[in-house]
């Protein structure tokens, strides 16, 4: 049995300058930004322009876009047929829209309403707290060196195990430079920061509020396609089970090699990973497990490269 899977990834720093171009000129874009357009009461393109850090609410609803915007792509020109989905961190977006779960039009209100309620939290929360992603850590020394700052009486978690030595830690943003220092001396490199951060413990709160204000008002529907959560693998076939899925974000760790596990075990031989991606489709667990297609505004323009 050899499945095909479809992959929406979880989203980095976007601005207009790094898919700007691909939005104007790329049809399948073109058509869903002009739905966007439609939802939203105002151009996604002119208001993700004025947007600078990457991580805004019209940064969130174009990354959406594309990724949705490359899948049917991926669909029309690629002949991707998925037996199976998933979407780690925010490409559980994309993943909801694209399963049927929600319409095109209520995923992106959702989104916005979301994007709201983690503004509104984060701006009362008493400290500045970010989400840092490190890569080429020695995984055990770097827990050590976690489990000493909290241990110090520090707060300090892992957000996420991306693959072996990769991962994402949430803490004080007072504390990131110390941080960062620690994992240069283990020979661990940094890439982005995140805020606001994501997938703590701590955020509790912020998902008891995303569940009342804004999720409460959605009526999911069971999911066209099985879905992989991006949590621990389990595997997701209704819509009660979907919504927890997209609750567990706020407050529960990622693990994907554990979902890259669960796909393969699944029979999944193809995965196409289809968003603005700069890391999931890269990272060795998914190369080892699958025929990797990334599908990103970087590729469109040329012939896609397969990794084997």
């Amino acid at each position: 049995m050899s499945l095909t899977a479809v992959v929406f990834p979880g989203m980095g720093a976007t601005t207009f300058a790094d898919v700007g171009r691909y939005m104007v000129l790329d049809r399948y874009a073109r058509a869903r930004v002009a739905a966007a357009d439609e939802v939203l009461g105002e151009s996604l393109l002119a208001g993700f322009r004025a947007e600078r850090d990457g991580y805004g609410v019209l940064s969130q609803v174009a990354f959406m876009v594309n990724s949705l915007a490359l899948a049917d792509r991926a669909e029309q020109e690629l002949g991707l047929r998925p037996d199976i989905c998933a979407g780690p961190c925010f490409g559980q977006r994309a993943l909801t829209a694209y399963v049927g779960a929600l319409d095109f039009a209520d995923a992106i209100r959702l989104t916005v309403e979301l994007s709201g309620v983690e503004d509104d939290y984060f701006a009362a929360e008493p400290e500045d707290l970010v989400t840092q992603c490190f890569v080429r850590v020695p995984d055990e020394p770097f827990r050590a060196m976690v489990e000493g700052f909290v241990a110090g009486g520090e707060w300090l978690e892992i957000s996420g195990h991306l693959d072996r030595g990769a991962y994402l830690v949430s803490m004080r943003a007072a504390l990131l430079d110390t941080v960062i220092r620690g994992v240069r001396d283990l020979g661990g490199y940094t890439m982005q920061t995140m805020r606001p951060p994501v997938h703590a413990s701590r955020f509790g709160a912020l998902r008891r509020r995303a569940e009342a204000e804004v999720l409460s008002r959605y009526r999911l529907a069971d999911p066209r396609l099985p879905v992989i959560a991006d949590q621990d693998g389990r595997l997701v076939r209704t819509a009660d089970e979907l919504r927890t899925m997209l609750l567990d974000t706020f407050d529960r760790p990622i693990d994907w090699p554990a979902a890259v596990s669960t796909l393969a075990g699944h029979g999944v031989r193809t995965a196409y990973f289809t968003g603005p991606d700069m890391m999931f489709h890269r990272l060795d667990c998914s190369a080892a497990a699958f025929r990797v297609v990334p599908v990103t505004p970087k590729t469109v323009s040329r012939p896609v490269a397969v990794r084997r």
